[in-house]
């Protein structure tokens, strides 16, 4: 085999292979030799059937399998004579014309990028604020609250009785209504309903929405208008006027269990204390995952300031390109960042091309400090993690495992994620942390953007 590099620059490396006629043809010739021995067909004996009719029969199957072999193993020994570390799978061309026939010598190329050198930063050295939140008796009160609503009973108001009545839905009444919401008079995505309760003097589910209902009667038709917030969580809606065409079918009183134990046998607790122990154990779990998402986005930034190496062009293209996806998307829905409309495509390519570059480079790093550490996923790791995925689709748990374990890029897509989150742990233990109590809403506050560049 005869290697001669054609390209060294930067993380790019090409080669030039030529693999000789005369070894490839000896390839062949054992190969089928050995299929000789074993072959049956009509009119011979096992293993007794000519050479000239085995190449016939089976002699171009043979070479282009021979020089598939062959080309793998050369790539693979380019790599590892020169300890390459490739970024990605190594592009191969042919240069030989019809490969197959091994007439000649073999000649190919082979291109690749490699993994950049890395030097792991002091961990030590870190020095990071977590911030923790703690469960409230007031919370909990509130949330137990919300549990003896969602567990009331309402009783419809007779005709007769409303007919008796100078005012139609009061405040503490619950009304029964179908509803069809209207931006620009065209109705959008999400805006009707039917058979929805509403709170008469409740907050509704976007503010002004309840309010105008009250003193409303069944069979009425009213148009009420309303703004939804800025912060609104469909941000197609956000901060968009719309109207709702109202109509009133029912109104019922509503009568609230009352927070004791009874309540808590309903809910299938022995009683109520236990029902406070599940919400407060509940309430902090999802304090806790705030706080490792806020802990974990800190760090990460605090890496990014350590490390400066150049990532491989092809990678980081490929996440441009994601990332690139994602924003026409939301431009197409309307529904980019407010910052971003003023930008021209000029400025938020080059902003997002860093932003891709800073992901791949935190991606290298975490992975190179699982590869130098030993830190792996393990099979029950994996299994675990697989099997709640795959608990999302009910009624086919045992369909879905075998389609992940079917396909190794879906199972990578499951363990690459449980593997940053143990080598983040390994780092955290490493570093120097900081505990600070905050208040749920402070806990709660969208961090700042990611930084657009390193």
């Amino acid at each position: 085999m005869q290697v001669t590099e054609t390209l060294s620059d930067g993380l790019k490396r090409s080669y030039t292979v030529v693999l000789a006629a005369a070894d490839l043809e000896s390839r062949r010739i054992d190969r089928l030799t050995t299929l000789g021995k074993t072959l049956r067909l009509p009119g011979f004996r096992p293993g007794k059937v000519p050479m000239p009719i085995v190449k016939q029969r089976f002699g171009s199957a043979v070479s282009a399998e021979v020089v598939q072999e062959s080309v793998n193993e050369a790539t693979q020994k380019v790599l590892s004579d020169r300890g390459l570390r490739p970024a990605q799978q190594p592009k191969v061309d042919m240069v030989s014309e019809n490969p197959s026939a091994l007439a000649q010598d073999l000649e190919f190329t082979v291109a690749l990028e490699l993994l950049p050198d890395i030097v792991l930063p002091d961990f030590g050295a870190i020095e990071l604020t977590r911030l923790k939140a703690e469960v409230t008796p007031e919370a909990v009160d509130k949330a137990l609250e919300q549990i003896a609503k969602f567990n009331r009973t309402l009783e419809p108001i007779p005709a007769e009785v409303l007919e008796t009545r100078d005012h139609g839905a009061a405040v503490g009444e619950v009304l029964t209504i179908d509803y069809a919401g209207k931006i620009d008079d065209v109705l959008f995505e999400g805006g009707t309903g039917t058979d929805t309760h509403v709170d008469v003097g409740g907050s509704g589910f976007i503010p002004g929405f309840a309010e105008p209902l009250e003193g409303a009667r069944p069979g009425e038709i009213r148009t009420i208008e309303v703004t939804f917030p800025a912060d609104y969580g469909n941000a197609a809606l956000a901060g968009k006027a719309a109207t709702f065409d109202i109509t009133v079918k029912q109104l019922s009183t509503q009568t609230i269990p009352p927070i004791d134990d009874e309540l808590a046998k309903k809910l299938g607790a022995d009683d109520l204390a236990a029902v406070r122990e599940l919400v407060t154990s509940r309430q902090q779990q999802e304090f806790d995952a705030l706080t490792r998402v806020r802990l974990k986005k800190s760090l990460l930034d605090v890496l990014a300031g350590m490390i400066s190496f150049p990532v491989p062009p092809s990678i980081a293209d490929q996440e441009f390109e994601q990332i690139w996806q994602q924003f026409e998307t939301a431009r197409k829905a309307g529904t980019q960042d407010e910052e971003d409309k003023a930008k021209d495509e000029d400025t938020l390519k080059a902003e997002y091309r860093v932003i891709a570059e800073r992901r791949v480079r935190l991606g290298l790093l975490l992975a190179e400090i699982g590869r130098v550490n030993n830190i792996v996923v393990t099979d029950q790791e994996l299994d675990r993690a697989l099997y709640q995925r795959a608990m999302q689709y009910q009624g086919q748990e045992m369909q879905m495992l075998e389609f992940f374990r079917k396909y190794p890029a879906l199972t990578n897509s499951v363990r690459g994620p449980l593997l940053e989150e143990k080598v983040v742990d390994f780092v955290l233990e490493l570093a120097r942390l900081t505990d600070v109590v905050v208040t749920p809403e402070e806990l709660a506050k969208e961090p700042e953007a990611e930084p657009a560049a390193t």
